[in-house]
C-alpha cells in the first residue's frame, strides 16, 4: 500500500504542463503556432494543436477535455477582440477560468491591456522569443 501512495506521489510531483495551441477564427497562417508547440514540447510539455479554424466554443471544449494547464491562442486576423473576449467567457462558464491563457500574434498595443482585463495572462507580440514564451509558461503553472 505504501508503494502505491508513493507512485502516486511521484506521478502528481512529475506531472507535465499540459498546453493547448489554438488558431481560432478565419486565420489560415499556423507557422508560428507550429514553432511555439514544438517548442513547448521539447521543453518538456504536452502539446495538444487544435489546427486552423477553430472557434471559441471548440477550443474550449479541447481544453476541457485534455484537462490543458495553459491555452496558447495565435492570432494574425484582427479578430482578437472579439474571439480572445468570447474564449475567456467560455472559460469562465465551464469553471476553466484558472487556465493559463496567452495569446500570440499581430496584436495592437493599445488592445493589450483590454486582453489582460479580460483574463488574458500574457500577450506576445512579433519579436518575443519562443524560450520567452516557454520560461513565462513554466513559471505560470
Amino acid at each position: 500500500m505504501a508503494a502505491d501512495t508513493e507512485t502516486a506521489e511521484q506521478s502528481s510531483s512529475t506531472k507535465r504542463i499540459r498546453v493547448v495551441v489554438a488558431k481560432p477564427g478565419l486565420d489560415g497562417h499556423d507557422r508560428g503556432a507550429k514553432i511555439i508547440a514544438r517548442a513547448l514540447r521539447d521543453a518538456g510539455m504536452e502539446v495538444i494543436y487544435t489546427g486552423l479554424h477553430q472557434t471559441p466554443e471548440q477550443i474550449v471544449e479541447t481544453v476541457l477535455q485534455e484537462d490543458a494547464d495553459a491555452v496558447g491562442i495565435s492570432i494574425l486576423s484582427g479578430a482578437h477582440m472579439t474571439l480572445i473576449p468570447r474564449i475567456a467567457d467560455l472559460l469562465k462558464e465551464q469553471g476553466a477560468d484558472d487556465v493559463i491563457t496567452v495569446v500570440g500574434g499581430t496584436i495592437p498595443s493599445d488592445d493589450i491591456e483590454e486582453l489582460k482585463k479580460l483574463g488574458v495572462s500574457e500577450v506576445f507580440t512579433p519579436g518575443s522569443s519562443v524560450q520567452e514564451i516557454v520560461d513565462f509558461i513554466q513559471q505560470a503553472v
